[in-house]
């Protein structure tokens, strides 16, 4: 497939980090959910997400992990080049990961756009998606930095959100008037009613360049070092411990709509993070004879009477389920979890205190 025009200079971004607790046990820090097939199609979230960006960007990918999955992450993505997997010795937050990968593009391609894409999200239509990453590269090509807004499906109140201002030129892109942070319930209803608001999945596309010189505004160390680490790889064990733990919402994207430097693609895909076992549910059909179940696994070695919700039997047992309505089973070989639906955020705390007790075994 041909590359248009218009994202020739395009590089996609894939940080490849967080534990998913939410997801626990099935997800852990030593094994976090971007390495897990959650959809059944036998490929996993990070491949899905290099499947996806490919006929845009082709092998011009890079991904920032932590060292304690760069095996990983290399086993599942061969056609990664070597010099283009970037390890973390210890997590430093978004704009560390995707300023990192920024100053290594600058400093290879002065014209380089990057687009960063979370690789631990499933999305549907992806021709709509790839459209509106086309769209987000020719608004950052005049210098803005592009997010991709989401269309609201409910009035969530796990995920900030976009206000969108005026049309750009001829469209898409619009300008973005704020961030807001996660609200609660009836402001999330008030967003929805009004139109103008999109969730923020995190999406940015923007020219290398233009990202460092907007963070040397407002955060001129971490640039600096950003810079002085893709121009002298030898000096990350002595660089990386003081860079700033700041997200890049809070870095650039933020300050940066403050004064008119920030536009938005409204995208008309389905998107989930996959944030807890509720999101999981969703994304998987019925099990074939057991309506209102969802499997991730081996349906065979799931047995169920009267019940209803989602089930990972991995724990290479038999499990049963028998009368209950809405629950959530996760069955590995060494934890067990059983709770609710409606409670499926709540698994996070698990983990806490797993941490808490020192069972870093388990977390």
């Amino acid at each position: 497939m041909s590359t248009p025009a218009s994202v020739e200079h395009l590089w996609a971004v894939v940080p490849a980090g967080g534990a998913g607790t939410r997801l626990w046990p099935l997800s852990r820090a030593a094994s976090p959910k971007f390495l897990h097939d959650l959809t059944g199609t036998g490929r996993s979230l990070l491949q899905a997400t290099w499947d996806r960006l490919a006929p845009l960007t082709g092998d011009r990918v890079v991904v920032v992990t932590g060292r304690a999955h760069e095996a990983a992450v290399r086993a599942q993505l061969p056609g990664l080049a070597r010099e283009r997997l970037l390890a973390e010795p210890s997590p430093r937050d978004s704009m560390a990961a995707i300023g990192w990968a920024a100053a290594v593009l600058e400093a290879q391609d002065p014209d380089a756009v990057l687009g960063s894409f979370a690789a631990d999200h499933v999305i549907e239509d992806e021709d709509e998606f790839r459209a509106c990453v086309t769209a987000a590269v020719e608004a950052a090509e005049d210098g803005y930095v592009v997010t991709i807004g989401i269309e609201p499906s409910y009035p969530a109140t796990g995920f900030g959100y976009i206000e969108m201002g005026q049309v750009l030129g001829t469209g898409p892109a619009r300008a973005v008037t704020q961030f807001v942070e996660k609200p609660d319930r009836a402001r999330a209803e008030a967003y929805l009613a009004t139109g103008r608001f999109r969730w923020n999945a995190g999406m940015f596309v923007v020219r290398a360049t233009v990202l460092l010189d907007l963070l040397a505004q407002w955060h001129p160390d971490l640039a600096t070092a950003l810079r002085a680490l893709a121009a002298a790889p030898q000096r990350l064990e002595e660089l990386w411990p003081g860079l700033e733990r700041i997200a890049i919402d809070h870095a650039v994207a933020e300050p940066a709509a403050a004064v008119g430097r920030v536009a938005v693609v409204p995208g008309g895909f389905g998107w989930d993070d996959v944030g807890d076992f509720t999101s999981l549910g969703a994304l998987l059909p019925d099990a074939e004879g057991m309506p209102g179940i969802r499997v991730l696994g081996d349906a065979a070695a799931l047995r169920v009477v009267d019940a209803s919700g989602v089930v990972v039997p991995a724990g290479g047992r038999m499990v049963a389920v028998v009368g209950l309505d809405d629950i959530v089973v996760v069955d590995t070989p060494d934890a067990l979890l059983v709770t609710t639906r409606e409670r499926a955020q709540d698994v996070k705390a698990v983990v806490e205190a797993l941490k808490a007790q020192g069972r870093a075994d388990l977390t």
